[in-house]
């Protein structure tokens, strides 16, 4: 579903991201660990298409995104570490825009409200404005998009920073659900401990490079975290 073939950027010489391989299959939720500028960020911007590769190639479903950049943003949702909605409109309105925006217009009030369910967002909520939202409550918000575009893939840039335990444990749930419809996730974060809840593999990066993948269903946490840190002190 999500694959980096030799992805490369380059800024002015400096290599932000050398020689990424990388294959995320339908259904798996791949979390990326690293320090800030170890390039993750930079890796979930290629596969956007926000930036172009110095070299290499970024795919999704097969296809190369710089070749195809609206094809495959059509499988694509995105969940930053701020969602940007509209304030001054009710969750239910930001649903139904972005929905058609993806060219899902066609959705009823119900069904709309639907999705809010499947994100354990309360009905009430969805009239009211985002504006008064938490943010694990506009993380949800972006999670209903995600379903109601009936993306194939999710690209999640520190998603959990910022929400409390509860919150974060919620949203881990939520991408399970996503996990198990065969959504394929890629997660950059700096949380340890949500990326081995949530993850079916990590990857390390350091300096532009994966150093290091590893199945969470063979490590434990006090592992990752050691493993983690020796890579940091290398």
């Amino acid at each position: 579903m999500l694959e980096a073939v030799n992805l490369t950027k380059r800024y002015n010489g400096a290599v932000a991201l050398d020689a990424l391989n990388l294959k995320i299959e339908p259904g798996e939720i791949f979390c990326l660990l690293g320090a800030n500028g170890a390039g993750k960020t930079t890796t979930i911007n290629l596969f956007l298409n926000f930036i172009a590769p110095s070299s290499g190639a970024a795919k999704i479903k097969g296809l190369d995104v710089c070749a195809h950049p609206l094809e495959t943003k059509r499988f694509l949702a995105y969940i930053p570490e701020q969602v940007m909605l509209y304030r001054n409109l009710t969750g239910l309105e930001n649903l139904e825009y972005f929905s058609a925006l993806a060219g899902c217009a066609d959705y009823s009030r119900e069904r709309l409200l639907g999705f809010f369910e499947e994100v354990a967002l309360q009905r009430e909520a969805a009239d009211r404005r985002v504006s008064t939202y938490s943010k694990g409550m506009r993380q949800k918000v972006g999670i209903a998009i995600a379903l109601a575009k009936k993306a194939e893939a999710l690209l999640l840039d520190e998603p959990t920073s910022g929400l409390d335990p509860k919150a974060s444990n919620e949203f881990s749930t939520l991408l399970g659900r996503l996990s198990e419809q065969g959504v394929a996730v890629l997660m950059a974060t700096h949380d340890l401990f949500r990326a081995k809840e949530s993850g079916a593999r990590v990857g390390i990066m350091k300096h532009g490079r994966l150093v290091d993948v590893l199945s969470t269903a063979s490590i434990g946490h006090a592992d990752l975290e050691r493993i983690y840190l020796e890579h940091m002190h290398d």
